[in-house]
């Protein structure tokens, strides 16, 4: 199973794929796509779902698990979030890609084993999980890869109870 984990972001969003088969895990690409600052907002939005639709077309994912947007303090700053992440939708569904979706501290509670988990802890994580020397590792793909491994665990340990912890 090839995962495509999506960080949504409006200034920058990060990726991050992975292949699973047999409970492991084997990183095949991560890395963040900032957003022009000095687009307008819907060109911003244009140019998110391109950017997703090209990663799409080269690694060919066969899920893709998003993040799903945390209520911030600041209204306006949420409802861009979730903008960018309809975007990020609207490219999976128009390249035929399935979408699971988990919430931030889902994804933190699966990859550090605490659901209020920091920003470092999460990268720290990722970085020994998949053997990446932490300097390479902003903190928006390491995002975006804790959600793939969110997803890939998730199914690992629901085959295993679904079997019994038979493979």
């Amino acid at each position: 199973m090839r995962v495509l984990g999506i960080d949504p972001g409006t200034r920058i969003m990060g990726f991050g794929l992975l292949d699973f088969e047999s409970g492991k895990s084997s990183l095949r690409e991560f890395g963040s796509v900032p957003i022009p600052a000095k687009y307008a907002f819907e060109k911003k939005l244009k140019y998110i779902h391109d950017e997703v639709g090209r990663i799409i077309l080269r690694s060919k994912p066969d899920v893709m698990a998003v993040e799903e947007v945390f209520v911030c303090k600041n209204a306006k700053t949420t409802l861009k979030l979730g903008h960018a992440r309809g975007v990020v939708l609207l490219s999976a569904a128009q390249h035929d890609v399935p979408v699971v979706e988990y919430a931030a501290r889902e994804v933190k509670q699966a990859v550090v084993g605490n659901g209020g988990a920091s920003k470092d802890q999460i990268r720290w994580m990722v970085s020994q999980m998949l053997r990446i020397q932490i300097e390479t590792l902003d903190e928006d793909a390491a995002d975006g890869l804790a959600v793939a491994l969110c997803h890939g665990l998730r199914q690992s340990r629901e085959a295993l109870l679904f079997t019994g912890g038979r493979h």
